[in-house]
Order: structure tokens, then sequence, then C-alpha cells
């Protein structure tokens, strides 16, 4: 009995041996990033450099205090950065209950009972007690790679949800960024609509006065007074827009609409009409958002080898061992009891599920490779589009600049020879509403250069070398 009980251990230590180096290879596609197209240079691009706008915190990058701290606050406080942190840690839980299935599983019971013979409210005759207690053991043999390839598409769904979150870390820092450039815009323009307000309420004034010495006439007095009137109406509905905007922010940072603190004003924030901005190749290794879309190709990939593997059969080995005692001493009358069993099952009847689960994989790893091509053309349109945007605002705002400071003179020359009689009121209305609007235009180009220079450094991946703790605490001396 002994030595056939030991012939039977080892034929199930030689069959889980055997089963194991068969389990060496995983059926399935082993994952190659496709080729995608990869120019020399962006388009705006003066010359190839290796250096790049995006290997530099954005800290460094924004050197507006007041700018710092709001991103430092929506960065700990922001509710888009708490719901990826939770998707997160789903991930990796996930990754684990995947890779679980590499292991064993074990199960116990126990039971007790007793047994008692007699009539009712007589002698009891006999007595018996009776127990067991088992633990169990399954395992199915990876013979095919179905769970490595189950933990590799669940690995990298973590790795993509890891970049999804240093996504949205580099997203909410030109959020936020965005939404500061565009509000000191507001004040700038909220500042030109009172200069002018003031300046049309002078110009009314003065033809009020010479209305009433019979000088001016009411046609020049009615149209100085509309031309007030106008520029009054532009100043409460700005006052609408800084609120809105501040409210905007105020959500960024995950709390309640409140006044938002400023620092430099517009026109002293630094920017530049030229960054480095490295080169295509590495846009790859540095884009947040690539390195999620590569990852859930990687996870599509995987999944294809998990489909493959359910047109095989599986193995399965059961081992069990206990002990069960009856009659009335159960230490005595206790009994080992064991049993080892390995099973192959696989498909037979459901071969058509099986077969349409895999083409689904495969139409999915389809979906998902078009959609990291796409993403690769994007960021390459996107750093294009920043790039030029950068270069050719510099060059209008240079040109507005100059159209500003000529009808500034205009409007002093006009108002002047007004005064002095060589003019009509004409001359003056023409360049005071030929000086307002170019201001404002003027406001428009400096923050879209700004802007430009945050969608800049997004669209290159910026901060891409921080590390997670570097992200979440944010600046560091």
């Amino acid at each position: 009995m002994t030595r056939s009980t030991s012939q039977t251990s080892q034929q199930i230590v030689s069959g889980v041996v055997a089963a194991a180096l068969l389990g060496g290879c995983a059926i399935g596609p082993d994952y190659k990033r496709p080729s995608v197209a990869e120019p020399p240079t962006f388009r705006g691009q003066v010359t190839a450099e290796a250096a790049s706008f995006a290997d530099a915190p954005w800290w460094e990058v924004f050197q507006d205090r007041s700018l710092k701290a709001l991103i430092q606050e929506a960065l700990r406080s922001n509710y888009d950065v708490s719901i990826a942190v939770a998707r997160v840690q789903e991930a990796r839980a996930n990754l684990s209950v995947a890779r679980s299935d590499l292991y064993p599983s074990r199960s116990k019971i126990g039971a007790g009972g007793a047994s008692i013979q007699g009539q009712p409210g007589g002698p009891v005759r006999s007595a018996t007690s009776s127990y067991f207690a088992t633990m169990s053991a399954s395992w199915e043999v990876d013979i095919w790679g179905r769970i490595r390839r189950s933990t590799e598409a669940a690995r990298a769904t973590l790795l993509a949800t890891e970049e999804a979150r240093r996504s949205v870390w580099l997203t909410l820092v030109s959020d936020v960024a965005q939404a500061y450039f565009e509000l000191l815009e507001l004040d700038v323009r909220l500042q030109i609509a009172r200069n002018s307000t003031a300046a049309y309420q002078r110009t009314y004034d003065l033809f009020l006065d010479r209305f009433n010495l019979g000088v001016a006439s009411k046609l020049e007095t009615s149209r100085a007074l509309g031309a007030l009137g106008d520029a009054q109406a532009n100043i409460p509905q700005l006052e609408s827009d800084i609120v809105a905007k501040e409210n905007q922010i105020s959500i960024l940072l995950g709390k309640a609409p409140a006044p938002i603190s400023r620092g430099k004003p517009m026109y002293e924030q630094p920017v530049v009409p030229t960054v480095p901005a490295g080169l295509p190749a590495t846009l790859l290794e540095r884009r947040p958002d690539l390195r999620q879309a590569e990852q859930q190709l990687v996870s599509a990939n995987a999944r294809i080898g998990v489909a493959k593997a359910e047109f095989f059969p599986k193995l399965s080995l059961t081992a069990l061992l206990g002990t069960a005692s009856s009659g009335v001493s159960p230490i005595t009358g206790a009994s080992t009891i064991w049993a080892g069993t390995g099973v192959f099952s696989g498909p037979l009847f459901n071969v058509g599920r099986t077969l349409g689960f895999y083409r689904a994989s495969i139409a999915q790893w389809e979906q998902a490779k078009l959609q990291y091509e796409q993403a690769v053309l994007t960021a390459l349109r996107e750093v294009s589009d920043a790039l030029t945007a950068l270069s050719k605002l510099n060059e209008a705002e240079v040109g507005q600049d100059t159209a500003v400071r000529a009808l500034e003179e205009a409007v002093e020359h006009a108002t002047a020879r007004y005064r002095q009689g060589l003019a009509n009121y004409f001359e003056v209305l023409e360049a005071q509403q030929q000086l307002y609007p170019a201001q404002n235009t003027l406001a428009q180009i400096r923050r879209d250069r700004l802007l430009s220079h945050v969608r800049l450094y997004k669209a290159l991946g910026g901060g891409w070398s921080l590390t997670d703790a570097q992200w979440t605490d944010g600046m560091v001396p």
C-alpha cells in the first residue's frame, strides 16, 4: 500500500513538472511596436535638436509665483487627479487577481455531528459522534500561456492607467496655466474698457461744454454720448467674464468658487518666440497619452493570446488531504483521507463561441493599433501648431504694438487739434474708435502667445522626467 502510494505521488509530481516544462512559452503574438511616421523634425521647427522644452519641470517653465501656487494646490486637490489615482488602484488590484491564477487555490472544509438511538423519554441505547476535516488545493497548469497572457494584459492595463494619471497631471497644469493667462487678459481688457470709458467721458464733457457755449452742435454731443454708453456697456460684461474665469480656476483647484490672486500682469509674463522642441522620435517616450495608447495596444495584443489559448484543453490538478472519524472515540477512530486528480477539459460544442471571442480580440487589437497611430499623428500636429503659432504670434505682436503706439499718438493729436478748432469731432471719434479695438487685439495676441507656450509644453509631454512624488508634492527646491 505504501509503495503504491509513493508511485502515485511520483507520477503526479512528474506530471506537474512535465506540464510546467510545456508551459515555458505562451501562444499568441509577442508585442512589437508598430512603425509610425517619425519625420526628422517637427514642421515649424528651425533645426533638429536633442534638447527639448519638455525636459524642464513645470515650476521652471512658469515663473509667476501666484501661478505656481495655484498649480500646486490643483495637483493636491483636483478631483480628476483623485479619480485617476483611484483608477490606478483598481488596475493594480485587477493585476493581482489575474496573477493569482498562476498559483494553487486552497479551500478548507470541516463538519461534525452526533447520532443518538432510543425511545423518546426512554433510556439511550447508543450514541455515536463523527467529524471530518479536509483541505483541498487546485491548480490550473498554464500549458498554453493563457494565464500568463492574461497577466500580461492586466499589467499593461495598469501601466496604461498610470500613464493616464500622468496625463491628467500634465493636462491639469496646462489647464490651470491657460485659465490663469486668460484671466490676466480679461484684466487687461477690463482696464482698456475703463480707460476708454474715461476718455469718452472727457470727450463728452468737452462737447457738452462747447454745446452749452453754442460752439458745438447737438449731433456731436449726441454721438459722444453714444460712444460713452457703448464703452460703459463693456465693463459689466468683462467683470462677469472675470468672475466666471475665477470660478473655472476654483473648480480646477477642487474648491468652491472664490476670487483668484494674481501675480505678474500679463505684459510682464515672460514668453520667448522660439524654444527647443527636441526630436519627433522622442515624442513617443515623452508624451504620457502616447505611452498610454501603446500600453493599451500591448494589452490588446496579449488578449489575443488569451483568446487563442481557449482553443486548447486545460489541465487542472486537484489534491485533497484530510481526516475523518466515526464512533465513540473520535481520536482513536480517526483515519486520514487523501486524493489527487488531474483533469483535462477543453472546448467541444462551443467552438463557435471561442472562435468569435478570438476574432473579437483581433478586431480590438486592430482598433488599438489604429488609435495609437492616430494619436501619434495628432501629437505631431499639436507640436507643429504650437511651434508655428509661437513664432508667428511674435511677429504679429510686434506689428500690433506699432499700430497701438501710432493710434495713441493719433488720438492725442486729434484731441489737441479739436481743442484748437483745427479739426472737427469726427477726427477725434475716429481715432478713439480705432485705438481701443487695437489695444484689445494686442492683448489677445499676447494672451495667445502665452497660451501657445502652454500648449507647446503640453504637446511635447512636459515634465516627462518627473517622478510621481515630484508631480504630487509639487515644486522641488
